[in-house]
């Protein structure tokens, strides 16, 4: 029985009495994981691919404040719409995908966010640069709701941190592609281009993305995720019943503090995250001295190490700290303060130092940042997973809405090493909301053992 054979909930549902019981096991436990890999694979392809259509607009920045004559407080302005029409379409992203077929959703955004990429590299003024980057902020908030979806109900609690961090390596992966090949272009056929090919590209793996992605395994007449792991059965949370909107934020969001600890926490971390994302190769090209292409090979660095970085810290939070997200995340930030201090103490020009630290910091931010990404799904529950992980984009992104004008203001005051400095801050506060989580997991804990 080949894997195919269960892409259909029909040819799925083939009467037991005709197979014997052991051989259907493992005729389903290999169709299961065949599809897994698959569709794991196929997330990381798509998500890739949305970076590419989307991180694009910071490699332009720089050339686009020169040829058009803009301020960075005018770019951040760019920057900041993204942001708040992303984090508040994550959300409402997520409570739609938690009702609707994952495959769809994520292929709709994929397309539309290669049309405004394409609309963008058209354009001449700062309003309609502006107005179709928010629009792309519209379909790239439908790009991570169905990863989360799909992880949860793919994967078990004991291994879901370490291929969330594989998954959340996309991220990197679409920037690093992004930010050496758009820096070419750049250089060698100016800014419109890096938005023009990249959305070409977008739409041709959209239509690979649609053949190769599937929904939940309910979906596809394979049993839950539960079924194949030997875990209790309850935790499906009767996955065949649409969960409702009410449902959602009645018994899942709202009265849930260790969502609402996640998502204060992300606000801060994503302060510095989209900080540095937005406003690293402007900063290293005016800051430190480097050039076109060497501030996109160091931006890159940054990328690379944070996607090292997440799938690191999926994987000591599985193995070694019993799924215990919070306590990972606290060990991060703390680590990311002191180096954020030390790249403001010493104002590097040595392009080797200057690309260590912007390894090291890559690494340590993005840890934490995808562990939060993953806390929410968790703590939404599974019949929420891409409602609560929403939420904690739109906290997120609210963060980066504020990193957007908001730095391109602090630098264009006080100069860089205030922006260093804020993203310290950031940072200590980020740790504090991790560590009352910590506090909230240890109290249900002792609750539930009823001490």
């Amino acid at each position: 029985m080949s894997p195919q054979d269960f892409s259909s909930p029909q040819k799925a549902s083939m009467s037991p009495r005709t197979t014997p019981a052991r051989d259907l096991k493992d005729d389903v436990r290999q169709t299961f994981l065949y599809w897994r890999s698959r569709i794991l694979y196929a997330l990381i392809l798509g998500y890739t691919t949305f970076y590419i259509v989307r991180q694009n607009f910071q490699v332009a920045a720089p050339s686009m404040l020169h040829e058009l004559g803009y301020t960075r407080c005018q770019i951040g302005w760019a920057f900041s719409s993204f942001a708040l029409i992303y984090g508040l379409g994550k959300f409402i992203s997520g409570v739609i995908c938690d009702r609707t077929s994952a495959r769809y959703f994520m292929v709709i955004g994929l397309l539309g966010a290669s049309l405004c990429s394409l609309l963008i590299g058209c354009s001449h003024s700062i309003t309609l640069l502006a107005l179709f980057y928010a629009l792309n902020g519209v379909f790239q908030s439908m790009g991570w709701p169905p990863v989360a979806r799909l992880m949860v109900h793919w994967y078990s609690p004991r291994d879901l941190g370490t291929h969330w961090g594989i998954v959340n390596a996309s991220h990197q992966v679409g920037s690093v592609i992004i930010l050496l090949g758009g820096s070419w272009l750049l250089i060698h056929w100016g800014w419109r281009s890096v938005f023009i090919l990249p959305a070409g590209l977008a739409l041709l793996i959209s239509a690979v993305l649609f053949q190769r992605l599937r929904d939940i395994p309910e979906s596809m007449g394979l049993p839950s995720i539960e079924e194949m792991e030997g875990l209790d059965p309850s935790s499906g949370h009767e996955e065949g019943e649409s969960v409702t909107l009410r449902e959602i934020l009645l018994e899942h969001i709202l009265p849930n503090p260790s969502l609402w600890y996640v998502c204060c926490a992300n606000f801060f971390l994503y302060i510095v995250r989209m900080g540095f994302f937005n406003w690293a190769p402007t900063f290293l090209q005016e800051a430190r001295g480097a050039s076109v292409m060497m501030s996109g090979v160091q931006s890159m660095g940054f990328e690379l190490m944070g996607a090292l970085g997440g799938v690191f810290a999926g994987w000591v939070s599985d193995k070694f700290l019993q799924g215990k997200r919070n306590r990972a995340c606290v060990y991060f930030t703390s680590a990311l303060i002191v180096v954020l201090l030390l790249f403001w103490w010493l104002p590097l020009r040595s392009t080797a130092l200057n690309t260590l630290f912007l390894f090291i910091l890559g690494f340590l931010v993005y840890g934490p940042q995808m562990l939060a990404g993953c806390a929410g799904a968790e703590f939404g529950s599974k019949r929420a997973a891409a409602a609560g992980n929403g939420l904690t984009g739109l906290f997120g992104y609210l963060g980066a809405a504020f990193s957007g004008w908001g730095i391109g203001k602090i630098v264009d005051v006080w100069g860089w090493n205030a922006m260093i400095l804020f993203f310290s801050l950031c940072t200590a506060i980020s740790m504090g909301f991790f560590m009352l989580n910590g506090q909230q997991a240890r109290k249900k804990l002792r609750v539930a053992q009823g001490k």
